[in-house]
């Protein structure tokens, strides 16, 4: 077997090594996280206060608002850990002990999963706030029946958007089986 020549080898080594322009892209990330947590942290100051003197419905749209601060920051985490692991580096932590069992076990293909399945999972949950804000005057200005409408319609594409992928893995699996 012929040996590469010395320029398409350096070129195929610079190549490789352009992943770690990825690197500033994951840190990003890790200030997103942050700026979620200090939302989630200002949101959550905000209705601690009101709590005793709080509805019902006021205390689930607020806990449904910090459910969603939540799968967003948990979406961040799978991007952040998956998209570095897949595409820059492993991370070398060892068998922490709170090391989740997900991390280095995600493929791409596990990654698009988890990526729509937690976008469908914050979609459902804007949508369920929407609807139980119907009604209130201040939200029924924002959010008449045309923009629910297409709230639901964003939302069917999203899932709909899912269940192909979903479809499209599963038949490559079996394509690679036969």
């Amino acid at each position: 077997m012929a040996e590469k020549p010395a320029l398409e080898s350096n070129f195929e080594r610079s190549l490789f090594a352009s992943r770690w322009l990825m690197a500033p892209m994951y840190l990003g990330l890790v200030v997103s996280l942050g700026m979620l947590a200090i939302v989630f942290l200002r949101e959550l100051a905000y209705y601690a206060p009101q709590v005793l003197t709080m509805s019902s419905d006021k205390a689930i749209l607020a806990i449904l608002t910090l459910i969603d601060l939540t799968l967003a920051a948990n979406l961040l985490l799978i991007v952040l850990f998956s998209g570095y692991e897949n595409f820059v580096s492993k991370l070398d932590i060892g068998e922490h002990v709170d090391r989740p069992d997900w991390m280095g076990a995600v493929d791409f293909s596990g990654l698009k999963m988890k990526l729509i399945a937690s976008i469908v999972a914050i979609s459902a949950i804007h949508l369920l706030k929407r609807f139980m804000e119907i009604g209130q005057q201040a939200a029924d200005a924002v959010f008449g029946s045309e923009e629910l409408f297409w709230l639901v319609v964003i939302h069917m594409v999203f899932v709909l958007s899912g269940v192909l992928m979903a479809a499209m893995d599963w038949l490559s699996a079996r394509a690679k089986k036969g």
